[in-house]
């Protein structure tokens, strides 16, 4: 191997090794696990009471989506099993778009970290214009009616391993029984339980190959994007800093509770306070990998509107933490 990679490469590619390793373990954990969370609540939760509380008509499901956002500890590509689970209960396009903003950059993890490195002046500011952006983002996509971009295919998605109290449910009563869930033998009805687990499997079963493919590209971009990266290209000389500190940010698999322990190194170096939080919102608030997932579920000009949201607050973010803050 020393014949062929230089010490350096060969630390690169162990790096790309290891994170793809814990990409492959941790976001497979919590795929299923929310994933199962989530569809334990749908069964035992009505769709219409799910609707009342995050309906779009309602304002106020616009403040608990966003609450809901800052309460999960969700990264960025951990957010889709929900937001898939929100939208097959009928919950209102804008507020579920809201949490989908909210999640990955709000939660008391992020706020916890946030005040003893940065103070509780910048935690508030960041705080307060996540959630503004967020909420406006989530009203004007449900106002110029962007919920005709989701794939109705994924969120209607069924499965014939979980059957329901009728037993032609799987198949007609004219046809010859294809399966067992389609057996006209009267059956133990499934518990919510093992319908939960049913409905989270065939859900990871469908997201595995997209989600294989963003862990290959998150960690090859950890095992070889150099850590001296950003402050070369968003540097205090750079006037250009702060959008190219989004646009830098958005490509990358970095949870915001791993950038804050960097932002003290980011500054001693010379990078300013907006371009880092620049990047701290538009790593947190999207990755290629969660890009990736998200084409599954999304038309291309929802999934350009989502971008487009989370590059502009970073750019605004990074302009007004820079006129605020010295």
């Amino acid at each position: 191997m020393d014949k062929y990679f230089s010490i350096e490469t060969q630390q690169k590619l162990l790096d790309t090794g290891e994170a793809f390793v814990t990409l492959l373990v941790e976001l497979t954990f919590l795929f299923i696990a929310i994933s199962y969370f989530v569809a334990l609540i749908n069964q035992k939760i009505s769709p219409e009471k799910i609707q009342k509380l995050l309906g779009a008509r309602n304002g106020k499901g616009f403040l608990i989506s966003a609450g809901l956002g800052a309460i999960t500890p969700f990264c960025s590509c951990s957010t889709i099993p929900m937001l898939i689970g929100l939208l097959k209960a009928r919950a209102g396009f804008g507020p579920v778009m809201t949490f989908l903003f909210t999640s990955p950059l709000l939660n008391p993890i992020v706020i916890i970290l946030f005040i003893p490195v940065l103070g509780v002046q910048v935690t508030i500011i960041y705080a307060v214009l996540a959630l503004s952006i967020s909420i406006a983002a989530g009203v004007l996509l449900q106002y110029f009616k962007f919920d005709r971009f989701i794939k109705q295919e994924l969120i209607g998605i069924t499965t014939c391993d979980a059957p329901s109290d009728e037993s032609t449910s799987c198949c007609s009563s004219n046809e010859e029984p294809a399966s067992s869930c389609c057996s006209t033998k009267k059956v133990q009805q499934p518990s919510l339980y093992q319908l939960a687990w049913v409905e989270s499997w065939s859900l990871f079963k469908v997201m595995m190959p997209y989600m294989f493919i963003s862990m290959i590209i998150g960690a090859v971009v950890h095992g070889f994007v150099p850590t001296d990266f950003f402050t070369e290209v968003a540097g205090k000389d750079n006037p250009a800093a702060i959008p190219v500190a989004a646009l830098v940010g958005i490509p990358l698999y970095i949870r915001v509770t791993a950038l804050i322990p960097l932002i003290g190194s980011f500054i001693a170096k010379g990078v300013s306070i907006g371009a880092v939080m620049a990047l701290v919102i538009g790593s947190g608030g999207a990755s290629l990998p969660e890009m990736i997932l998200l084409k599954k579920i999304f038309k291309w000009p929802l999934l350009l509107a989502f971008l487009s949201v989370i590059f502009i607050m970073a750019i605004v973010g990074g302009f007004v933490f820079n006129a605020l803050i010295s």
